[in-house]
């Protein structure tokens, strides 16, 4: 770990503790474990298993620290990151990396297809590495469960990369609902503008592999297929064996203020209809209703979700139309309308966010979030990992969001009703879809959990 002579984070410890507000919230955040922090004015070492496309964002939102080494698969799409940090050790293979570099850096990037983060992630924790892993958090639900509880046994620093938790705004809008503007929030409807790559389709034609591209190592833990259309750099979400379709890539997102704000967890019950599904991609559209039991003083919540045109009735939100996303809560008092991802909103009944100033300010802001929130959210980390206060999309947050989200894949493709069993890990009305709890490794990629 080298000094750092210049601010790191671009702030003091003690201009990060007023500024942030963790001074007065210190108490509502677990202790961060002696063992690792580190001095606020030291700069972390950080290695990146995916350094291009998104996994260049998230590195280069790491650049004031120290980073030491870079994996990628695909030589020519990491090309940027290899050029803006030349001292960096150059990898294919992240289990070479993690071998043979491991003992040069505290924390890792995991910005990877999504069948590929769990294997990164878990051998990268089961060293004691903090960790910033890219949504959805893993491939499958027995995998964001194995993966979070090995987060807890190791007392590690993890975020999930939904740069939206860091919002200014989305924070604002949970205390406002935590303090019961909307009252008893009982439906919430949430809708997508993915897939915006094609989806419901068979595979597609054999291609030549690209020169700069080890495809035997981008499959890495999935079933063994020719190289095809689709693969990289973008448009493997579609496929079943890779990624997690529309629902997987944006549940993550758009999803957030619901589970952030009203605690929910493990629902009971999901129904899906949708598209044809078939057994190589997440079909053209869906529409996916979710069942949470009551929890504490919160009532059930049925949560609606919309992807690939399909959208709720625009009057539920007083619009004569909706855009690409958005999201609508319903509670007693009043509706909430937030035609985006995240941020402000506006109410229903006519009322402002400005009109609820007496509601107190409970979470942290970290300082710049209203102007960069994926800066935020990678800044939160860092400088959780130094000991600066808390990660708020940790693994313990992340971890059985990313559940409840791709169980809904699992209804998809089970065609039916499915009633879940959260603490046995299974469904438990047909047992034929517990096949997609967790995928069988392809051979040498066993867990390495």
């Amino acid at each position: 770990m080298q000094a750092n002579k210049s601010k790191s984070i671009h702030l003091t410890r003690r201009q990060f503790i007023h500024r942030s507000a963790f001074a007065a919230s210190a108490l509502a955040f677990p202790f961060v474990s002696a063992r690792n922090v580190l001095g606020a004015n030291m700069r972390l070492n950080i290695a990146a298993i995916g350094a291009g496309g998104k996994g260049g964002v998230d590195i280069g939102y790491c650049k004031d620290e120290n980073i030491v080494a870079l994996c990628d698969v695909d030589q020519r799409n990491a090309a940027g990151s290899f050029k803006a940090f030349p001292a960096a050790k150059q990898f294919k293979d992240f289990r070479i990396m993690l071998e043979k570099a491991g003992k040069e850096f505290d924390a890792v990037t995991v910005s990877t297809p999504d069948h590929t983060h769990f294997h990164a992630a878990a051998m990268a924790i089961k060293m004691g590495k903090h960790a910033y892993i890219q949504k959805p958090l893993t491939h499958t639900i027995w995998e964001a469960r194995t993966l979070t509880k090995l987060a807890r046994e190791k007392k590690v620093v993890t975020q999930m990369g939904n740069q939206g938790h860091s919002e200014v705004g989305s924070r604002r809008l949970v205390e406002l609902i935590q303090a019961g503007v909307l009252g008893d929030v009982h439906e919430i409807h949430i809708w997508t503008d993915r897939p915006i790559w094609p989806q419901g389709i068979t595979r597609p034609a054999r291609l030549a592999v690209p020169d700069t591209l080890d495809w035997d190592l981008w499959l890495g833990s999935a079933p063994w297929r020719e190289f095809h259309d689709g693969c990289v750099p973008f448009k493997w979400r579609a496929f079943w064996d890779f990624g997690t379709g529309a629902l997987g890539d944006m549940g993550c997102h758009n999803m957030d203020l619901a589970f952030f704000a009203l605690g929910l967890r493990d629902p009971v019950a999901v129904l899906a209809e949708s598209s044809g599904v078939n057994s190589e991609t997440a079909p053209a559209w869906s529409i996916i209703t979710y069942e949470f039991p009551k929890h504490g003083r919160r009532s059930a919540v049925k949560l609606v979700w919309y992807d690939g045109g399909k959208k709720p009735n625009a009057v539920l939100a007083a619009q004569k139309e909706l855009p690409g996303n958005g999201y609508i809560f319903v509670g007693t008092k009043d509706a909430l309308y937030v035609p985006s991802y995240w941020g402000k909103g506006g109410f229903v009944s006519g009322a402002k966010m400005e009109d609820f100033k007496n509601v107190p300010q409970k979470l942290p802001r970290f300082p710049g979030a209203e102007k960069d929130n994926d800066a935020a959210q990678h800044l939160e980390w860092i400088a959780a990992c130094k000991g600066q206060g808390k990660a708020l999309a940790s693994l313990d947050y992340a971890g059985p969001m990313t559940e409840a989200v791709l169980l809904g894949n699992v209804a998809l493709r089970a065609g039916q009703r499915i009633e879940w069993d959260a603490k046995k890990l299974r469904v438990k009305n047909v047992p034929a879809a517990n096949q997609f709890i967790r995928t069988e490794y392809r051979k040498g990629w066993e867990s390495p959990v």
